[in-house]
């Protein structure tokens, strides 16, 4: 499969290929803290809170929330909920032919790195708990296929490879001015280490690791449907 050359810019973040230090409190984690397949092991461990973001289905490219399908299906979302139980489906269900309810959702949650439309409610809640909203780092993984990133020093996370890319928190979701289709990345933090976002490939969630104020404020928020979680749960 063709893939492009790796840009100098993601977006308007940069690709960085020398130093990777910012990366480094991310790759020296101990057994145990912050496993392949745990909120921490996505969203980095050490932190007092974690919360669970849930990407919505749709409904003609209309964002319809879990709540709202759950209802819809007889059931309710509860902490560990899975998509494929809450909607009565086979854990492969990207493979059936037939799916949705009418007048409810017609596509599933997109699987992968946060949503844009996601990412921009996350955005001003997270510029409010760090210091340095204006420095940030962010991990892309290096395997999504649309870019050729052989050649680019990347750095370690559980179970996956990812190239560093630096800009503001604002710039997190300029990739899709690049390509409407382009992934964001699937990890950001705050120079300060205030707070991790975290999602991946397979997830069809957002994971934020943060003090308890700001996994508090996005429990509140009306424009995110979210979950909390332990740094030792399972990821979905």
């Amino acid at each position: 499969m063709f893939r492009a050359p790796a840009p100098d810019l993601y977006g308007r973040l940069r690709v960085e290929s020398t130093d990777l230090g910012p990366a480094g409190w991310l790759t020296e984690r101990s057994p145990g803290h912050g496993d392949f397949g745990t909120v921490a092991g996505v969203a980095a461990p050490g932190f007092a809170a974690y919360v669970r973001v849930l990407h919505p289905a749709s409904l003609e490219e209309r964002p319809v929330s879990w709540s709202a399908v759950a209802a819809a299906h007889g059931r309710t979302v509860q902490p560990g909920a899975e998509w494929h139980r809450l909607v009565g489906m086979e854990r492969f269900y990207q493979n059936a032919s037939e799916y949705g309810l009418a007048g409810v959702w017609d596509e599933h949650p997109a699987e992968g790195p946060t949503p844009p439309g996601v990412a921009g409610d996350l955005v001003p809640l997270l510029a409010r708990h760090t210091r340095t909203a204006g420095r940030c780092w962010f991990g892309l993984w290096a395997g999504y296929g649309r870019w050729n990133f052989d050649g680019i020093p990347g750095f370690e996370t559980p179970g996956r490879e990812e190239v560093l890319l630096s800009g503001s928190l604002d710039d997190v979701v300029s990739p899709v001015a690049l390509d409407e289709f382009a992934e964001l990345p699937d990890l950001w933090w705050p120079e300060d280490r205030a707070w991790c976002v975290g999602g991946d490939v397979d997830l069809v969630s957002t994971y934020v690791g943060g003090s308890r104020a700001l996994i508090d404020e996005l429990l509140a928020s009306p424009r995110l449907e979210t979950l909390p979680v332990a740094p030792g749960d399972p990821v979905y």
